[in-house]
Parts: C-alpha cells; sequence; structure tokens
C-alpha cells in the first residue's frame, strides 16, 4: 500500500537563518510528494537562509507565515529542521516553545532532526523520552532528564498521547521522512 497524506497539514518551523538546507528543503519535498499540505513557517517570516553543513550559506527559501501566527490546531504534525544557529535561535523563541508545547498537548505527531532537539528541551517535552539526534546534542538532551539516546537513523518514541520522531543527520531523511508519513497515515 502506498503512502497518501492527502488532508494532512504539516507544519514546518524555522528562524530565518541558519537552517540545513537538506532538512528544510528534502521533507517539505517527500512529505508534499505523498499528498499533504505543508506550511513553512518562521521566527520573522518572508526570506529564510539555508546553509550546507552549518557553514556554507546556500539558497534563500520564503516562508508562508510568521510563527506568532500560527497554531497547532490547525496541523497535524510540526517538523523541526536542523542547523546549529536554526536550532539554537529556535529554542530561545518563545513561539516556537508554544508551537511545541501545543502540539505535544493536542496529541500530535512531532519530528525532529539533528540539532532540532534542542528546541524540544527548551520546550521542555523530552523528559523520559527515547531520542536520537546530531551526536553532540546527546549530553544535553540526557542533562534534560530525556530517558536515553540511541545512534539510530530514526527514533519514534511513545509519548503518552503525542508521536516523537527524531533523526541525526541529512544523511537519516529518507527514513525520517517516511517515518513522518507513516506516524501521519496510521492516525487516520
Amino acid at each position: 500500500m502506498s503512502t497518501q497524506l492527502n488532508g494532512k497539514h504539516i507544519l514546518v518551523i524555522t528562524s530565518n537563518t541558519g537552517i540545513e538546507r537538506d532538512e528544510l528543503l528534502r521533507p517539505l519535498e517527500a512529505l508534499r510528494g505523498f499528498g499533504a499540505t505543508l506550511v513553512h513557517g518562521s521566527i520573522k517570516g518572508g526570506s529564510t537562509q539555508t546553509f550546507q553543513h552549518d557553514t556554507e550559506k546556500d539558497r534563500t527559501v520564503e516562508s508562508d507565515a510568521t510563527l506568532a501566527g500560527l497554531k497547532a490546531a490547525d496541523f497535524d504534525a510540526l517538523v523541526i529542521p536542523g542547523g546549529t544557529v536554526n536550532a539554537d535561535t529556535l529554542r530561545q523563541d518563545s513561539d516556537a516553545r508554544r508551537l511545541i508545547k501545543e502540539f505535544v498537548s493536542a496529541g500530535k505527531t512531532v519530528a525532529a532532526i539533528c540539532h532540532g532537539p534542542w528546541a524540544l528541551i527548551d520546550a521542555g517535552v523530552i523528559e523520559g523520552k527515547t531520542l536520537t539526534s546530531y551526536p553532540s546534542v546527546r549530553t544535553d538532551l540526557l542533562n534534560a532528564k530525556a530517558a536515553g539516546w540511541v545512534d539510530e537513523a530514526v527514533k519514534q518514541c511513545p509519548a503518552n498521547g503525542w508521536t516523537l520522531i527524531t533523526s541525526r543527520t541529512p544523511d537519516d531523511l529518507p527514513a525520517f521522512n517516511q517515518a513522518i508519513a507513516h506516524a501521519l497515515q496510521t492516525a487516520a
């Protein structure tokens, strides 16, 4: 059976700079390919700057909305791309933290890749969960009372009514995108 996400709405949140290009664009492309409607929300709205490997400026991507104008009730899932600057900026943004908490409270799917779990730490939603991430985020997750960290392409953790999906790096994007699609398809 092929994966179909027609009627599903997914929110991808970023800062306006420092976003790992593939971790933004490849989930947008893959999940749209499954039939989902995607919205890219950024802190300031408008133009966002992507990077390759956190150091090389790549292309700019227009976001669809500001985080302040968004609410979890309008979406089925939340995706948080990595990039150290992106993730570090998101974790400090009150609207990003609010949205993460809203998705969790509503029992929805939350997916984060690479450094993206930093935002989950500051939203206070990872205690007792087992995750994966970019290896350097491991200690931060454990210090924030995650139950564990695993070195796997994708980790889906039962999360008391909501679905938590995490991945390590852009190399894991096929598994990450498929896990999001599967979670949304089985939630239908």
